[in-house]
């Protein structure tokens, strides 16, 4: 595969789809991957929030992790275990044709991805990092972003998670990833609250640029209206 030297950052369109199933958008991603092989649109970012779901991956089904009684669940084909999804939890998925000079490997992708989601946080007073233990994003010991892809002709789907105000108890009694029950957080529940929108905002105009070499096109609903300004 030849990567691109990327003088001008190539655009990318925004679906800013709301509050919808996991399962609805599990299918757009599918539609979208597809159509973005085909160079039928330009890289695509959907942000959504979901109905609670915990999604399993391969990962979870080969070390024989299970999902807790007391939670939906349904299985997806992004690597990884489980994910919990739900209420106070922003959801990006990329569909991006990885193949810039910086994004040779998976690694290098998920690195991408991990330095998108720090960045979006810093201007809000938050200092994130990586750790380790895990691939993801970390804030005072605790993950609170998780990431998942799965690529076909280096077109990605699925993507990462930030758990900025979960439900208390829901991401934290799930053993996400392989991780101990309770590593998994949001932001509200380590002192930083009030971060619904500013996230958001954050995401499209402070993040991308400093990370990836892209820049943001239009931005729509779930429809396909345009919704700009933000």
């Amino acid at each position: 595969m030849r990567f691109i030297r990327c003088d001008v950052m190539r655009r990318f369109d925004v679906i800013r789809a709301g509050i919808v199933s996991h399962e609805i958008v599990a299918e757009k991603m599918k539609e979208l991957q597809k159509n973005r092989i085909e160079n039928k649109i330009q890289d695509t970012l959907i942000l959504v929030e979901h109905p609670e779901v915990v999604t399993i991956g391969p990962r979870a089904k080969n070390e024989g992790l299970k999902v807790p009684d007391n939670y939906d669940s349904t299985p997806i084909d992004r690597g990884g275990g489980l994910t919990w999804h739900g209420s106070g939890q922003l959801v990006a998925y990329p569909i991006f044709h990885w193949n810039l000079e910086d994004e040779s490997n998976v690694s290098k992708i998920i690195n991408l991805l991990e330095e998108w989601v720090i960045n979006s946080l810093r201007p809000l007073g938050i200092e994130a990092h990586r750790d380790e233990r895990m691939q993801g994003v970390w804030h005072s010991g605790k993950k609170i972003s998780s990431i998942g892809l799965q690529f076909l002709k280096w077109v990605s789907r699925h993507g990462f998670t930030i758990n900025y105000n979960t439900p208390y108890g829901r991401v934290e009694g799930l053993a996400g990833c392989g991780l101990k029950i309770g590593t998994t957080t949001s932001l509200n529940a380590l002192g930083k609250e009030g971060l619904t929108r500013n996230i958001l905002e954050s995401m499209l105009i402070c993040m991308a640029p400093f990370s990836i070499d892209r820049q943001i096109g239009e931005i729509y609903n779930i429809e396909g209206k345009n919704t700009w300004p933000i």
